[in-house]
């Protein structure tokens, strides 16, 4: 496989949809190049002229065959849809990057690798599959190693999925490193580990399992790691994906939390169940950790993406005298605020944890 990569990102009909966020991830995120985005509904455009948040200047082309003058290495599949499977548009356009000898990059629960019509074409080209969501084996119980860790475990936690909760500790992560620190951003989805190169998507892993993951993750940090961010997943009070979150709180053993929301949002999207006051929703992660091992809200991170300047400076300041904790959008105005509070409750629960 490229040491590294070169991308060309299809979201064929997608690029305009959230659903595209993998693509969106790994563009503004991402440590290898996107050189193109094949996305036949918005041909002749470039990415930045629809979404300049994601800082991204490729071409959208229609077709593979036009995205190979660019000298891609690599095909990524770049949404993360309900259920995980491959949208039936991409399916001849994955045949035609298998047949230039693209490596399939792809983060859905449908392992392309194992399709038969894939594999016996990439038979014959030599093309090759990277399954992000593949767990590693073995993956081991969970024993309370996690515990034990010397870093300051910090996970983040949302009110519903696809708000941001990986944006928040990339950019925290990038804001660390700023300040001096050493604080390593830990995935635990397919687009974080597109990113940094390593993680499990631990909503891939086996229910018993799950918790084992995610100590394996956080027990498995640089040594000299310092502060410890962990990509949350899913959503407490979400009917489909509330398991997955169970299990990283319970398994990255979190001294500390940051809560995730989109401001304005007011219930779980595609379901009719309320989102809590923000207030109440620190306070329910709180309480479920209390009993196992004891971590703290320290932060408000929303996503004020849809509202203008003042409606988004007027939604931080609510969202600080809903909880009484430091609030801020950190794709939008940076993560020097959030950080800085998570800094300090850091080293106070390291001098705890000395002491003790």
């Amino acid at each position: 496989m490229p040491t590294h990569r070169r991308y060309a990102v299809l979201t064929e009909g997608f690029i305009a949809d959230r659903h595209a966020k993998t693509a969106f991830g790994v563009m503004r995120y991402g440590r290898d190049k996107v050189v193109a985005v094949i996305d036949s509904t918005a041909a002749g455009s470039h990415v930045d002229d629809l979404h300049p948040h994601v800082r991204c200047s490729a071409p959208i082309v229609s077709s593979v065959a036009d995205a190979l003058s660019f000298q891609p290495t690599s095909l990524l599949i770049g949404v993360a849809n309900a259920g995980g499977f491959l949208p039936p548009a991409f399916r001849a356009r994955v045949l035609d990057a298998i047949d230039a000898r693209l490596e399939i990059v792809s983060g859905l629960h449908e392992f392309l690798a194992d399709d038969p019509e894939f594999s016996g074409r990439a038979k014959l080209s030599g093309a090759q599959f990277w399954d992000v969501r593949r767990p590693p084996e073995p993956i081991p119980i969970f024993s309370g190693a996690a515990y034990r860790v010397p870093q300051v475990v910090v996970l983040a936690v949302g009110s519903d999925c696809a708000i941001g909760k990986m944006s928040v500790m990339l950019e925290l992560e990038r804001a660390g490193r700023a300040a001096g620190a050493r604080p390593e951003f830990v995935a635990t989805g397919q687009t974080g580990i597109m990113i940094a190169g390593s993680g499990i998507a631990v909503d891939r892993v086996i229910s018993d399992f799950v918790t084992g993951a995610a100590e394996q993750l956080v027990t498995n940090v640089a040594t000299d790691t310092d502060i410890t961010l962990v990509e949350g997943q899913g959503a407490l009070h979400h009917p489909a994906y509330g398991p997955v979150t169970l299990g990283l709180m319970y398994g990255s053993a979190p001294d500390l939390l940051v809560l995730c929301h989109r401001a304005g949002q007011q219930s779980i999207e595609d379901f009719d169940v309320p989102i809590p006051a923000l207030r109440d929703l620190a306070r329910d992660h709180e309480q479920l950790l209390a009993r196992v091992k004891p971590a703290r809200c320290v932060a408000i991170a929303l996503n004020t993406s849809d509202l203008n300047e003042q409606d988004a400076l007027e939604a931080i300041a609510a969202a600080e005298l809903d909880t009484g904790l430091p609030a801020d959008d950190v794709v939008r105005n940076g993560a020097d605020k959030l950080w800085n509070a998570i800094s300090r409750a850091a080293e106070e629960t390291a001098k705890r944890q000395r002491a003790s």
